[in-house]
């Protein structure tokens, strides 16, 4: 018995979309963060003028809200992936 490698098959194509989903969700989770940063350290130089502050909490939030299920998805694929290898699928 192979890997199964049907491209029809409903939970490798829902695997994928997870996969697909849970690497967006990094990389926008991670860009919030790089912002924030970029803000936090643009207005430490400029004695924190609002904006700043707000685009460093709105990046820090939105980091927070998009991260963690991303980060957790990606590691449910990995896992499923390594499952089926082990089971020789």
């Amino acid at each position: 018995m192979g890997v199964t490698t049907d491209p029809t098959d409903p939970i490798l194509v829902r695997r994928a979309l997870y996969a697909r989903l849970a690497n967006l969700g990094n990389r926008i989770g991670y860009l919030l963060l790089g912002v924030a940063v970029v803000a936090f350290i643009a207005g430490f130089v400029t004695d924190f003028p609002q904006v700043a502050v707000t685009v460093t909490i709105v990046g820090l939030v939105g980091a927070c809200i998009v991260l963690p299920p991303a980060i957790v998805a990606g590691y449910a694929v990995k896992a499923a992936e390594r499952e089926d290898r082990k089971a020789g699928r």
